[in-house]
């Protein structure tokens, strides 16, 4: 692919290989230095003039400082000429702040995007943003992406015949019956309240759930709370077995563990949109790939073709 120049920061180099290996082109080197003072310098080690670049950054732990990397990272493609510049962020940690639900409270989903306008995106690419209506915080084209199509080709191999496909709370209701439709299945939501960051109460599910298989669907799981309040409310109605999924597999303070201690959970389903420690897998994780989609839209972007049509049922 000419003309095309793909960097990576430091956040997920391993997902930025792989979306090169699929687009056939090599992942140019960047240069990030410390100074004294704790401030970051960045350099991208490679043409950018005139050039279609692409910026592969997922904002995950440490956040902060994968977020200032990426802004250096826009600024110095601009400052080397680069003809567009695309961020291509499988996860956007941000995106959670996304109204004002208290007095006094900062909608950093909206001021993040801000960010990184300013420093120079021409474009963003991104995965499962945490709800719709962040995709409008951007003053620039934003291609939204979601994995559902590859969550459905893993789980197509299971009988889905005494399947309901489950989500966590009413926001992600129709997600969950989006996915449902792929697998051909009945769907489910439950009712959630959140009263901190790590405590949620689930009042009621709505759908048929006795003696059937269940897949709890969620856009991501941190903590693990909303997963395992979920699991008890489950019970409570006697599912036959329970897989639980998600796109972004941040899986914080131990989360994967203790989802993956309960003994009636068959299957943890994630993608790699963000890394996960090998020390901290169990033996019920599936990891799975996005990067040959990000790959695609990459090409299609590129090219000028069409992303949506990456949607179209299968």
């Amino acid at each position: 692919m000419r003309d095309i120049a793909v960097f990576s920061g430091s956040a997920h180099p391993e997902l930025a290989a792989e979306i090169c290996a699929n687009l056939g082109v090599p992942l140019l080197p960047v240069e990030v230095d410390r100074f004294a003072n704790d401030c970051l310098q960045v350099q991208l080690q490679a043409n950018c003039r005139e050039r279609d670049v692409f910026l592969i950054q997922p904002l995950v732990k440490p956040v902060q400082e994968n977020l200032v990397e990426l802004l250096l990272m826009l600024d110095a493609a601009r400052g080397a000429s680069a003809a567009r510049t695309t961020v291509v962020m499988p996860h956007y940690s941000y995106a959670r702040s996304d109204k004002k639900d208290a007095p006094r409270i900062s909608i950093g989903a909206r001021l993040v995007a801000d960010l990184m306008v300013t420093a120079g995106a021409s474009r963003v690419l991104a995965m499962t943003l945490h709800s719709p209506q962040v995709h409008g915080f951007f003053s620039i084209p934003v291609d939204h992406l979601h994995a559902l199509h590859e969550l459905a080709r893993h789980f197509r191999q299971y009988d889905l015949s005494q399947t309901t496909v489950v989500s966590p709370d009413l926001g992600n209701a129709k997600e969950a019956a989006h996915f449902a439709r792929l697998l051909g299945t009945r769907v489910a939501a439950g009712a959630k309240q959140r009263y901190a960051d790590d405590r949620v109460e689930i009042t009621s599910i709505i759908g048929d759930i006795a003696g059937r298989d269940v897949i709890v669907l969620d856009d991501e799981i941190a903590r693990g709370s909303t997963v395992l309040e979920l699991l008890d409310r489950l019970r409570e109605i006697g599912p036959r077995s329970i897989r639980v999924a998600c796109t972004h597999g941040l899986f914080a303070d131990g989360a994967l563990s203790r989802i993956g201690s309960q003994d009636d959970v068959l299957e943890i389903v994630c993608t790699n949109t963000v890394p996960i420690p090998l020390a901290e897998r169990t033996e019920k994780l599936r990891v799975l790939s996005i990067a040959p989609a990000l790959a695609e839209t990459v090409r299609r972007i590129h090219n000028g073709e069409s992303v949506s049509s990456l949607f179209e049922p299968v």
